[in-house]
């Protein structure tokens, strides 16, 4: 379900990196039964597993060697990875959020950050689910409280001062 929002990930990448913004990566995968936690409830023994090629990052997204990774293992991004610190000590006061799934990992990973403090972007195309469905449901739910709608376009302006 990523492959169709790949050239939106790499513009936004691309975005972010000319305006100094701090790309980070989120790999999300179980090592062990013992870290399933409640979603092995959800996906019946279908979970992203260390070591298999759906526990990687895909290598066609500009992921820069230096590139900060947080490795976690639950929807969100800032549950026990400290990505949380680390953005704060970046003086970080502003996220966005992209890739898959939209309703889940994005989702959970904007409603944190907002609570925790943070100005939250969501992006509308460089987020993806199986469901349109879904993903129009989430992107409602964001811009009701919890994230302002952003596409590449509006980005590229924002960053222009347009």
């Amino acid at each position: 379900m990523a492959n169709p929002i790949i050239p939106n990930l790499n513009t936004t990448i691309t975005l972010c990196r000319k305006a100094n913004i701090p790309v980070i990566f989120t790999r999300h995968s179980h090592k062990s039964p013992s870290d399933y936690g409640m979603l092995d409830e959800w996906w019946n023994n279908d979970l992203v597993i260390d070591g298999t090629i759906d526990a990687e990052l895909i290598n066609s997204m500009g992921r820069l060697k230096d590139d900060k990774v947080v490795e976690k293992n639950t929807y969100s991004a800032f549950r026990g990875t400290g990505l949380e610190e680390y953005l704060k000590e970046k003086g970080v006061e502003e996220v966005i959020v992209t890739g898959v799934m939209t309703n889940l990992c994005c989702e959970t990973s904007a409603r944190e950050a907002l609570i925790r403090g943070f100005r939250v972007f969501f992006s509308t195309d460089a987020t993806a689910i199986s469901s349109m469905e879904l993903h129009e449901a989430t992107l409602k739910n964001m811009a009701y409280g919890f994230a302002y709608l952003v596409d590449c376009k509006r980005l590229e302006e924002g960053f222009a001062g347009k």
